[in-house]
């Protein structure tokens, strides 16, 4: 392991990751809203075009040209993967509460380090499941297995984990040669057209109200997949993955706000072994926890 000690990029990326974890619980706050009143269905595909509105200045700006790429194939197992986790993650959404939700869809930091090992030859290091073992900790915790948690929602939950976890570390191969923007315009692409055939036998007019709530939902995705792409970028997988966490943190504070959750003392408890997980990610720890 390098010298993350004195490693600006380790902690840039971090910085990186909360931000897309914050911007993809405010994104699960307008997905909840708009699941009171549209389909599953419909909220993939609106969230995909949306998302890929935000590019058009940059086609226009740079051309087509820049979105060239010789790894389409990655780009659409990315797509593929990703999307199904999406279809999973939003309906947990609309049937579970926002923080349980998030605490299926960011266990996947669980996987990554496996899966990063497995196709990317990444070391799997002490510090690494030191921190996922402390995070699935918080999040069991933050969840609280009962009659509502271990369901066929639950099930549906877990699934869309770990394909998050299988396009996260895609994105971490795919940073190697494409740009992050390029990342994120193709599954934007490949989402919209592939989401486009489920909406397609269920559309119907939509309120100002539902597309405004789409619209964020998608740009605030886009946006945030971004970020994490820059993140993935510069450092490893695995290594950055119980960052994710933070999302739990995010969602469980949006949930008081606008829903009245309020967090027990078993969901504080969760929220202070997440934390230790995200501290556990920072340079100088990984540093000196990798030398003992």
């Amino acid at each position: 392991m390098p010298n993350t000690s004195s490693n600006p990029p380790l902690l840039k990326a971090i910085g990186f990751l909360m931000l897309s974890a914050f911007l993809f619980s405010i994104m699960g706050v307008c997905v909840r809203y708009a699941s009171h009143t549209v389909d599953n269905a419909s909220v993939v595909f609106f969230r995909n075009i949306f998302g890929l509105l935000i590019f058009l200045p940059l086609v226009f700006n740079k051309g087509l040209s820049h979105f060239k790429t010789e790894k389409l194939w990655m780009h659409t197992w990315r797509s593929i993967a990703g999307l199904a986790a999406m279809y999973g993650f939003f309906y947990a959404i609309a049937h579970l509460k926002l923080s349980n939700a998030m605490v299926f869809t960011y266990s996947s930091p669980i996987f990554i380090p496996l899966i990063a090992w497995l196709f990317l030859k990444e070391k799997i290091t002490k510090p690494m499941l030191l921190a996922a073992a402390i995070g699935l900790i918080g999040v069991v915790f933050v969840a609280k297995p009962d009659d509502g948690f271990f369901n066929s929602i639950s099930a549906i939950g877990l699934s869309a984990s770990f394909l998050a976890a299988m396009a996260y570390v895609t994105v971490r191969a795919l940073t190697h040669t494409e740009p992050p923007e390029r990342i994120v315009f193709y599954f934007c692409v490949i989402g919209s057209l592939v989401s486009a055939i489920p909406m397609f036998w269920l559309w119907r007019p939509y309120t100002l109200h539902e597309i405004g709530l789409l619209a964020a939902a998608g740009i605030l995705a886009s946006i945030s997949q971004m970020f994490m792409s820059y993140a993935y970028k510069m450092a490893p997988a695995g290594q950055i993955g119980p960052v994710n966490y933070s999302a739990i943190i995010f969602a469980g504070t949006w949930g008081y706000l606008f829903w009245q959750e309020t967090p027990d003392h078993y969901s504080i408890i969760g929220f202070g072994f997440i934390i230790l997980a995200i501290v556990l990610c920072s340079p100088l720890l990984q540093n000196r926890l990798a030398k003992q």
